[in-house]
């Protein structure tokens, strides 16, 4: 699962995920807990993915 370092103790998590047999695209940020391992926040937005081709394109449009 790509994963971007946010902050020494923070990540931004891409993941494509299933609920409810419906599928989607979580991008959320995950903090480091006392034993290292990352556990989820309530930051993140998720989206359906035939949404993902607008993402990108609305990402690049900021370069």
């Amino acid at each position: 699962m790509p994963d971007l370092k946010k902050s020494p103790t923070e990540i931004i998590r891409v993941e494509k995920r299933e609920y409810k047999k419906r599928e989607f695209v979580d991008i959320r940020t995950y903090y480091e807990d006392e034993s290292g391992e990352y556990k989820p926040t309530k930051k993140g937005v998720t989206i359906n993915p035939s949404l993902i081709d607008e993402l990108i394109d609305a990402l690049n449009s900021l370069k």
